[in-house]
């Protein structure tokens, strides 16, 4: 049997109960007809694109959104037994299904578990519900104890909690409360965020940094609503928080191995690990983004572009669903493998980078190298040039200095 080359695979399930006011991911809601027909197209997808991917083994799959658990059971199931039917994966590959509160079932959670799904990530943002609500999600965090009760209770003991920091009318010590009570949970890992302010969304109306509001559709009655949010915390608090979050897992026995992730001893979540160091990926579904064979492509982001999609023996099904087709030169997959890998506490490998490239990583960016570890910023350690904590304070700067 020959060697096979290693996979990733991501699945796009762009469908939510209710949009947050800070999200600008590719999610909406959908209704029933339309998540039915959207999980036939997947099916078909993945049916195609595995042809594609014969000389892969696949060792983790994440399914993210959007709410994936707001599917139907049977639908999921569906989609689960075909990626498990069409791709060579490997048996102790790890599978990532997001879902939030609110949205699982106990039959649900038996029956993705039973589909090969081994690792839960949960949306909860913040135990205070206030805070939930300036957020615009849909759920209180008694919810979010219910869900993740029922998540337990399914067998999974592989489960992320994700949390955002600094957002609407938040304090140091609310933020410390919401460590408080997810620590108490024991939780496998944890993803902490800083609220970002994207553009396109509500919360960019209410905190970006222009005057007129038009980059977004509301009523009056919603509009009057986030005009009403409390402000962001100031950067102060904002910092403190920061650091809050760093010290108060480190207390409970979480590690950090990448800017805002954390984890007990053995927990990493493998898949973002496979992204941070360059591993090959496969999207499947609405807006989803590949990178094999050197190359980059991405699905349309149109919904009835990709629900009318068909395969054609000419062409091939995934010349319907690409929207962009790139081939990255030798220079830019080194930036990538600088800037992803960076984004890791352990850091980038310098064997790691004359394996991928067949060059001493010094020779490419020596100079740039020995100025971010004379300004502190990065240090080389056991083989990894990786940032300080200083550096990770910076980290935005020091990794925009490999990009050409």
């Amino acid at each position: 049997m020959m060697n096979k080359k290693s996979l990733e695979i991501y699945v796009h399930i762009p469908f939510c109960a209710r949009k947050c006011a800070y999200c600008d991911f590719l999610s909406f809601s959908g209704n029933e007809c339309v998540q039915r027909d959207y999980t036939e197209k997947l099916i078909e997808e993945i049916e195609h694109q595995s042809a594609y991917a014969k000389e892969y083994q696949v060792v983790s799959i994440f399914i993210g959104g959007g709410t994936p658990s707001i599917l139907k059971t049977e639908d999921m199931e569906a989609v689960l037994n075909a990626l498990r039917t069409q791709f060579d994966i490997h048996p102790h590959a790890e599978v990532t299904m997001e879902a939030n509160p609110g949205t699982v079932t106990q039959e649900g959670l038996l029956s993705y578990r039973n589909a090969g799904v081994n690792r839960i990530s949960m949306g909860l943002q913040s135990a205070d519900d206030k805070e939930l609500r300036y957020l615009g999600r849909i759920h209180t965090y008694d919810a979010f104890l219910k869900s993740y009760q029922r998540v337990r209770m399914a067998g999974f003991d592989n489960v992320n909690v994700d949390l955002i920091s600094a957002i609407p009318g938040q304090t140091v010590e609310s933020w410390k409360n919401t460590l408080k009570k997810v620590t108490m949970l024991k939780p496998e890992h944890i993803s902490a965020y800083s609220l970002i302010i994207e553009e396109g969304t509500p919360f960019y109306d209410r905190y970006g940094d222009h005057v007129e509001m038009e980059s977004y559709a509301m009523t009056k009655e919603e509009r009057r609503q986030l005009m009403a949010l409390p402000d962001l915390p100031d950067e102060d608090s904002e910092r403190e928080m920061y650091y809050l979050t760093q010290e108060f897992l480190l207390e409970q026995g979480y590690e950090r191995y990448e800017i805002s992730n954390y984890t007990k001893k053995g927990y990493e979540c493998r898949h973002n690990i496979g992204y941070w160091t360059g591993m090959e990926y496969l999207g499947l579904g609405l807006g989803a983004s590949s990178y094999m064979n050197g190359c980059r492509f991405h699905n349309t982001t149109d919904l009835n572009d990709y629900r009318n999609a068909r395969f054609d023996q000419e062409e091939g099904f995934h010349h319907a669903l690409r929207q962009e087709y790139e081939r990255l030169s030798i220079e830019e997959k080194m930036e990538e493998y600088m800037f992803l890998g960076l984004r890791l506490t352990e850091g980038v490998s310098a064997h790691g980078f004359v394996s991928n490239f067949g060059q001493n990583i010094r020779n490419v960016y020596g100079p740039i190298l020995d100025r971010l570890e004379q300004d502190g910023l990065m240090e080389f350690k056991d083989g990894f040039y990786r940032l300080t904590s200083r550096g990770i304070d910076l980290s935005n700067y020091v990794m925009s200095q490999f990009l050409q």
